[in-house]
């Protein structure tokens, strides 16, 4: 059930294969979290963006439900920064970051599976 959401700049395109990115980092969440039930992963790359450095960014939030522990979280958020660097590792000055953050309780799904 957790939702992804990947939001990068779009002058990785073409440097770095989000589509391979994505089939790792999915079945990777869904795993660490032991979830139940249908993830969601969004890719959003931006044209416009902010960012001192003019450097190529890359971040990916990862929402789940409330109730697992700090240390699952942290250790899935490290999990994932490794992954991005497997992916981005070509890619001069470029910045990862990962929050793993927990859904808020006014979540609803419908419909249920």
């Amino acid at each position: 059930m957790p939702h992804i959401v990947i939001d990068h700049t779009d002058t990785l395109a073409g440097t770095v294969d989000v589509p391979a990115l994505v089939a790792e980092l999915h079945p990777l969440v869904v795993d660490r979290v032991r979830s139940v039930g249908v993830g969601k992963t969004f890719v959003r790359p931006s044209a416009t963006y902010v960012d001192g450095a003019a450097a190529p960014f890359v971040h990916v939030e990862v929402g789940i439900l409330a109730g697992r522990p700090q240390e699952v979280k942290s250790a899935l958020a490290e999990d994932v920064l490794t992954l991005l660097d497997k992916h981005t590792s070509a890619v001069p000055g470029v910045t990862c970051s990962v929050e793993v953050r927990d859904l808020d309780a006014s979540y609803r799904l419908f419909p249920t599976h």
